[in-house]
């Protein structure tokens, strides 16, 4: 798995393709339930398609972070992936960066 503590803060996820990627998100999710207090980073770099199922799960997970005031960021998104967040009207919603380290140093911005 690609879950790891990048600081105090924040979590990085390098996350896999399907069908892996719905097991990955749903223990980023346990993580972020466990732990509490973080920002989440999703590092896009290996993906060329996603699920509805995945996208269910990813909504979830902006929900329970946006809730506590913590952000979740995508980044490296390719270009037909992103083309599926903004057909399914998801581009609104979620947070793009064009790779891990602006990423990064958004939230420190913040």
């Amino acid at each position: 798995m690609g879950i790891q503590d990048w600081s105090e803060s924040v979590i990085l996820v390098d996350l896999q393709q399907e069908p892996d990627m719905g097991d990955e998100l749903k223990s980023v999710t346990e993580v972020v339930r466990d732990r509490g207090d973080c920002d989440v980073v999703i590092d896009f770099s290996s993906i060329d398609i996603i699920t509805s199922s995945s996208l269910s799960k990813l909504l979830k997970l902006r929900k329970m972070l946006s809730d506590c005031g913590h952000q979740l960021i995508f980044c490296s998104v390719a270009a037909a992936t992103r083309g599926i967040f903004t057909v399914t009207g998801l581009d609104g919603i979620f947070d793009f960066a064009d790779d891990k380290f602006v990423a990064l140093a958004s939230l420190q911005l913040v």
